[in-house]
C-alpha cells in the first residue's frame, strides 16, 4: 500500500513517502504548475538565514528545500522520517547532513537551532501540535519558525475551482508523472481537511510559539506562517 489515510499513522505515511521519493520533486513541479519554486524562495526570504546560523529543515525530503539555506551561508540540517527520501537526497546532495527523525521525537538537543522551518510536512505529522512543540524545544530562545503549508484560498469562487482541481484533476495528473500516484489521493484529501490560516496560527499559539502571523501565497493556496520561540 502506498497511500496513507487521514489518521496519518506514521508507518503508513513513511511507506507512502518512500514510494514517491524517486520522482517526488518532478511530480511536485508538475502538480504545482511550477509554483513550488516560488514558494521555496518565499520560505528562504521569510527565514532570512544569516552566515553561520544553524537551520533545521524538517520534512526536508530530498533536500531541494535545504540547499538554498546552504547557499546563503547557513549550516542546514535536512531532517525527514522517510528513509527513501533521504536516500534519494543523499545521492544528489552528498554534502548535506541528511538526518532521519520523527517530527514528534526530534533527535536534537534543546535550544539547538537559530531557525526551524517545515514546508508541506506539518499536516503529515500524526499530532501537529506535538510536532510544533518539538520544533519549539529544539529552537533557541528567540529562534524563528517558518511553516509553509497548503491553506485555504481567500476568494470563495477560486476556492471552489481549487477544490475541484484537487479532487478531480490532481489524481489523473499524478498517475502520469508520479512513481506512486495513489499517494496523491491522500495529498488532495489532507489539503482539504487542513485548517485555514487562522486555524494554523491558533495551533502555533497552543504549541507555545509567540506572535504567529501569516502571508498568503498564490491567492491563499499556500500560507507562510512565522513565529518566534519564547
Amino acid at each position: 500500500m502506498a497511500r496513507a489515510e487521514l489518521d496519518k499513522q506514521p508507518t503508513d505515511v513513511r511507506r507512502m513517502f518512500d514510494a514517491v521519493a524517486r520522482r517526488y520533486d518532478v511530480t511536485n513541479d508538475v502538480l504545482s504548475l511550477g509554483q513550488d519554486r516560488r514558494w521555496r524562495h518565499a520560505v528562504i526570504d521569510a527565514v532570512d538565514p544569516k552566515q553561520g546560523e544553524l537551520v533545521l529543515d524538517l520534512a526536508a525530503g530530498t533536500g531541494t528545500s535545504s540547499q538554498p539555506f546552504a547557499d546563503r551561508g547557513a549550516t542546514v540540517v535536512p531532517c525527514d522520517f522517510s528513509l527513501g527520501m533521504l536516500q534519494v537526497g543523499k545521492k544528489a546532495k552528498p554534502h548535506l547532513p541528511f538526518t532521519a527523525g520523527d517530527g514528534t521525537r526530534l533527535p536534537f538537543a534543546d535550544a539547538t537551532f537559530d531557525a526551524v522551518t517545515i514546508s508541506f510536512g506539518l499536516r503529515n505529522i500524526v499530532d501537529p501540535v506535538a510536532g510544533l512543540e518539538e520544533m519549539r524545544r529544539v529552537a533557541k530562545p528567540g529562534g524563528r519558525l517558518v511553516v509553509c503549508e497548503f491553506s485555504h484560498p481567500t476568494w470563495a469562487p477560486f476556492r471552489t475551482v481549487y477544490i475541484e482541481y484537487l479532487m478531480k484533476a490532481l489524481p489523473p495528473i499524478a498517475r502520469a508523472v508520479s512513481s506512486s500516484p495513489d499517494a496523491y489521493v491522500y495529498l488532495a484529501e489532507s489539503i482539504r481537511a487542513w485548517p485555514d490560516q487562522r486555524g494554523l496560527a491558533d495551533l502555533l499559539t497552543r504549541a507555545g510559539w509567540a506572535g504567529p502571523e501569516w502571508q498568503n501565497l498564490s491567492g491563499g493556496i499556500v500560507a507562510l506562517h512565522r513565529a518566534l520561540a519564547r
